[in-house]
């Protein structure tokens, strides 16, 4: 192992900074400068990409029922669907009154079945099926 300042003479650089402008005063300061070897090649580091994939959406779909009112099935919806306002829970009802079959939402599998599942348990006839 070589002495501090062995090593610091051939890669140091000394600068002189004055300390006070009335006396000649100054203090010296050694800054190592990095060694450069010559064909040195630099590597650059390719940051990985992540690539998502979108989870498969699911259509909660209401079917037409002559048991329930349809002040009963918009009020179910509204309480199961908080996201929907109560004009859009009215156009899937009446969608669904008038074509059989109404959309209800567009999500994720979770929430799909949750929905599904839920509307059922208050009465109501409803199913998922994939987004195409």
């Amino acid at each position: 192992m070589r002495p501090w300042n062995e090593s610091s003479r051939s890669d140091a650089a000394v600068y002189r900074i004055p300390l006070d402008s009335d006396q000649m005063t100054s203090m010296a300061m050694a800054v190592e400068t990095p060694s450069r070897s010559p064909g040195g090649a630099a590597v650059l580091d390719k940051q990985t990409e992540k690539v998502r994939k979108r989870s498969p959406r699911y259509k909660v779909l209401l079917h037409n029922d002559p048991v329930n009112s349809m002040e009963y099935v918009v009020t179910t919806l509204r309480q199961v669907v908080p996201q929907l306002s109560e004009q859009d829970c009215m156009a899937v009802m009446l969608e669904a009154h008038n074509t059989g079959v109404g959309l209800v939402i567009v999500c994720d599998i979770e929430p799909a079945e949750f929905y599904c599942e839920t509307l059922k348990a208050k009465g109501l006839t409803s199913s998922i099926e994939p987004e195409s």
